[in-house]
């Protein structure tokens, strides 16, 4: 039987991630994935794109990933979010000492780069288009035995599957769960003007509009576009003609980037919130949307789960320099606690503004202004949101700021 100190069960971004953070500390893993890499690498298959925080960014640079994406992230310098289109709203503007607030990555680059620098790491044993038929968790460590007939081992397990995960639902762990009701319609497309690297979140009642930068391309200026709709309007968005739902955008953009064309593929993504009321058991780490998954409307969700890496690696690096197995009762104990807090406040945060801002009516929208318009005045509170956008809030594990543990 094949044994690693960590047995990964889902090698999306946040699993390919832990995995290659793992390989940079001296740990070994085994990451196994359902999916076919041809399917999930090519350029129609989702057509996401994240904005990776500049936190996580250092994570990412730390771990040699970094050098796989260059020349594929447009900086994000500057952030205007406003109700509507009305005058005024809400700008967060880069330090020039701190770098880009953030970068926009094509979500095919992002799991390129992931994939490519797991498979070529030296302690890790990636397994596409494999399947745990039966999971073991016990004193001893952690045993499966796979779709293709073969048994790995060991000393800790990580759900990492996304928000529908197998390893959670058999571990027994509650989760706080409810649907919003509306789709996300995923594009992008080319516009007139250049973006100049501003990122924009228009809050309409009907679901927050956002604009996103990306790098231009030979056919000019382009951005990718995340549109949360009621869920009985999203069919009939996604029928509109590409002239027609162009025209859509352009009128909720307000003509900003001036005339819009060239949009790709659309797609639909159901929007939902879920938080597991506890994200360890025996042998068991939950991470990523496996442990808890909000709404795209702060751009914070693959963050989050980047954020679980860098505490869950630092805490069992620590531990194994003091003897400790990886899946030591007190390492999860300290895992559960570093990131319980902070998941639950972006998980709240994310949830209240989508509540607030979709309040209809004269007197929430006021009053809305009136407190994007606080913020503004208010440099302290404004830094505070800050570092939440960046991923620096909190008790920041060692990765998050470009050190390695």
């Amino acid at each position: 039987m094949e044994h690693a100190d960590v047995l990964i069960l889902g090698g999306g971004l946040v699993g390919s991630a832990l995995g290659v953070a793992l390989d940079a500390h001296g740990l070994s893993a085994i990451i196994v994935d359902p999916a076919d890499p041809e399917t999930i690498l090519a350029a129609g298959f989702d057509g996401r794109a994240s904005a990776i925080a500049s936190a996580p960014m250092r994570m990412l640079e730390a771990i040699g990933v970094g050098q796989r994406l260059a020349g594929f992230g447009c900086p994000i310098e500057q952030i205007r979010v406003s109700d509507g289109l009305a005058a005024g709203g809400l700008d967060f503007l880069a330090d020039p000492d701190d770098g880009a607030m953030g970068t926009m990555f094509e979500n095919r680059r992002l799991r390129a780069a992931l994939m490519g620098a797991a498979q070529a790491a030296a302690r890790i044993d990636v397994r596409m288009n494999t399947r745990a038929i039966d999971v073991a968790r016990d004193a001893h460590g952690v045993r499966a035995t796979l779709s293709d007939g073969r048994t790995v081992g060991a000393s800790l397990l990580v759900g990492a599957e996304g928000r529908n995960s197998p390893t959670r639902d058999a571990a027994g762990l509650k989760v706080a769960r409810w649907s919003y009701d509306h789709a996300a319609l995923v594009t992008s497309l080319h516009h007139e003007r250049s973006h100049d690297n501003v990122a924009y979140e228009i809050f309409y009642p009907d679901g927050p509009f956002a604009i996103l930068p990306l790098l231009d391309d030979d056919d000019g200026h382009r951005s990718a576009i995340v549109w949360s709709v009621r869920g009985d309007a999203g069919p009939g968005m996604l029928k509109l003609s590409d002239r027609g739902f162009l025209a859509e955008c352009e009128r909720a953009m307000g003509g900003v980037l001036g005339p819009l064309s060239r949009l790709t593929r659309r797609f639909s993504h159901p929007l939902g919130f879920h938080h597991a009321a506890t994200i360890t058991a025996d042998r068991l780490a939950l991470v990523g949307d496996a442990a808890h998954g909000i709404h795209p409307i702060a751009g914070q969700g693959v963050n989050v789960g980047f954020r679980d890496v860098a505490a869950l690696v630092e805490v069992l690096v620590e531990g194994k320099r003091l003897g400790l197995d990886p899946g030591d009762a007190q390492l999860l104990a300290r895992y559960e606690r570093w990131r319980s807090l902070d998941t639950f406040m972006v998980a709240a945060a994310t949830d209240g503004l989508t509540r607030l801002f979709g309040i209809p009516g004269k007197t929430a929208r006021a009053a809305r202004r009136f407190g994007l318009s606080a913020v503004q005045a208010l440099p302290p509170l404004k830094d505070r949101f800050m570092a939440e956008a960046r991923g620096e809030s909190g008790a920041v594990p060692k990765l998050l700021t470009g050190m390695t543990v």
